[in-house]
């Protein structure tokens, strides 16, 4: 809506309102002086019809009461001081029981007091509005009801009248207003229009030739115009060029005000931050939950210069870098450091754990290698000393070439090549193989596939190498007459494989880590039995490579359960 219209409709607004303050004022003022004299008309007929009564009996009283109400027009109606009628000119004497008791009515309970009474409201009796006047009678209460229907003429006409005047004072002050209105609107829409020109970063046209305060205005808003342009133009290049600059960023910038309000994030950041796209930033204050982040970005509001802090923010790492800026606020730089440190870790763990397993075997080696070359031992102690080298060479051969399969799946240079494999002849097989060395002859092991879950969709030497390991550490730790069970069921559309032992079982602590590399629940009893601590590792990958997943289910004392999940595959012949 234009500045001319809103003009014309605020003139005519204020007249509409002047009229409806004069109608509802004439109702007011007509309806309330009206009223009183009809009250008072009232209280006069009233006092007229218990002067009238007076002397009559309450036999004669009724047909008293209905000759007066048929030659007034009224509704006459005399209550005893109890508050029940005992005459009503509206109803036959034989219906004045159905009638409830007034004496809590307003009018009456004025008169019971010895006062004049008026009410007006809507009868429950006649179900009409009605003007009720009671005056105090030698029977209790003398009351004169009736409608007020000259009231209502009398001030509709009123209103009728002051509608009247108040619509052809607003269509005269209507047209005095337009054009009064257009005059006044018509530069100031110019002027609008010139500036949504330079808001939109158009050439505006504007008319600087008047001397009044518009054309002093539109002089200002054209030099305003020029010095916008140059600057505006300087500024989206920089802006343009610190937008891709930082939007292209791996590290996440953010940028506050004095007050830790965010004024800038880049993509990278509401990354790093959990932020979606859209999603408003909070103070910078509160992107931190660590106590060592919120005290550099305090520090950083309050001027100084804050670098690599290290915070932990949920799983990941991150470095907390701040400056301050000279006008207030500050700019925050977080760089993602959770690869490096996970990397640094397995580094560190990695070189920790290969050198404490080579070690031991390197040093056997070495001292039976010196013994032999200074010493010349008797036959058979030189071939215990073979034996013996032979051993912790094999040891290491194997610690080496499960690094390699590890490593060669990890860095997915590994790619399966699925097919049909029976689980029961396959686990059969290798436990067979494994009966050879140890304890294995010793202990009872079956495997029942059920029919349903007999054979995997998976690389066959993949599935070998992942019941070798298994069954490999079953039958370490399960004791000579123990039992190793291997089980098939179909679970959520994969085949479960459970090799299930009653050994020593683990406990809850070790449970979540077994499947990590070099893992030990008992190092010093690992080693005695000769693991490499990188059997379940080389599980978990190889089940993962082929789309499944490795648990592991244990109570102390009763036993474990390792859970393999491996895509179904056809029935077995």
């Amino acid at each position: 809506m234009n500045l001319t219209r809103r003009l014309l409709l605020s003139y005519i607004a204020i007249i509409a309102l002047t009229a409806a303050v004069l109608i509802v004022g004439a109702d007011v003022l007509l309806r309330g002086r009206l009223t009183d004299e009809a009250a008072l008309e009232l209280e006069r007929e009233a006092r007229y019809l218990d002067s009238s009564a007076r002397g009559v009996g309450v036999g004669r009283l009724d047909s008293l009461v209905h000759a007066l109400g048929a030659a007034t027009g009224r509704r006459l109606t005399v209550i005893d001081r109890s508050g029940v009628v005992i005459a009503d000119s509206d109803f036959p004497h034989d219906q004045l029981g159905t009638l409830e008791n007034h004496a809590s009515r307003p009018e009456v309970r004025a008169a019971l007091e010895g006062r004049t009474g008026t009410d007006l409201r809507h009868s429950t009796s006649t179900g009409r509005e009605e003007l009720k006047v009671s005056v105090p009678s030698s029977f209790g209460v003398v009351r004169v009801s009736a409608p007020l229907p000259q009231v209502d003429a009398v001030v509709r006409r009123a209103q009728g009248a002051v509608l009247a005047s108040a619509l052809v004072a607003v269509a005269l002050a209507g047209l005095l207003a337009f054009g009064f209105a257009r005059n006044v609107a018509h530069p100031l829409l110019l002027l609008r229009d010139a500036a949504e020109a330079i808001a939109r970063g158009d050439r505006p046209s504007l008319d600087a030739r008047g001397r009044d305060e518009v054309g002093q205005l539109a002089r200002a808003l054209r030099t305003v115009d020029e010095n916008l342009s140059s600057r505006l133009s300087e500024l989206e290049r920089e802006r343009a060029g610190m937008a891709a600059l930082i939007g292209s960023m791996i590290e996440g910038v953010i940028a506050c005000d004095g007050r830790g309000g965010v004024t800038s994030i880049n993509p990278a950041a509401r990354e790093l931050l959990d932020l979606t796209p859209d999603a408003p930033a909070p103070p910078v204050q509160e992107l931190f939950r660590q106590r060592s982040a919120r005290d550099a970005v305090a520090a950083t509001l309050a001027g100084a210069t804050t670098a690599d802090i290290e915070v932990e923010l949920d799983q990941r790492t991150i470095l907390l870098s701040g400056s301050a800026l000279k006008n207030g606020g500050a700019v925050f730089v977080v760089h993602d450091v959770t690869a490096l440190k996970r990397l640094e870790t397995i580094r560190r763990d990695f070189v920790a754990n290969v050198s404490h397993e080579l070690k031991t075997p390197l040093t056997v080696v070495r001292g039976y290698a010196e013994t032999l070359r200074k010493d010349e031992p008797p036959p058979e102690v030189r071939a215990a000393f073979l034996d013996t080298m032979l051993a912790n060479t094999t040891r290491m051969q194997s610690l080496i070439d499960d690094l390699l399969d590890l490593s060669r799946i990890e860095s997915h240079a590994w790619r399966p090549e699925p097919a049909d494999v029976a689980v029961e002849p396959l686990a059969r097989d290798v436990w067979a193989a494994l009966g050879a060395r140890g304890n294995a002859a010793a202990i009872d092991f079956s495997a029942s596939p059920s029919p349903a879950a007999a054979t995997v969709r998976a690389d066959p030497e993949a599935v070998r190498q992942i019941l070798t390991n298994v069954l490999d550490n079953a039958a370490r730790y399960t004791p000579a007459g123990g039992r190793v069970r291997v089980g098939t069921t179909r679970e959520d559309g994969l085949v479960r494989i459970d090799v299930s032992d009653n050994g020593p079982g683990i406990s809850s602590e070790h449970l979540t880590r077994i499947f990590e590399r070099f893992y030990r629940v008992d190092p010093a009893r690992s080693r005695e039995l000769g693991g490499t601590g990188l059997g379940l590792a080389i599980v978990k990958h190889l089940a993962e490579a082929h789309g499944g997943r490795v648990e592991a289910v244990s109570t102390v004392g009763a036993g474990t359960t390792i859970r393999i999940f491996l895509p179904a595959g056809g029935r077995a012949e």
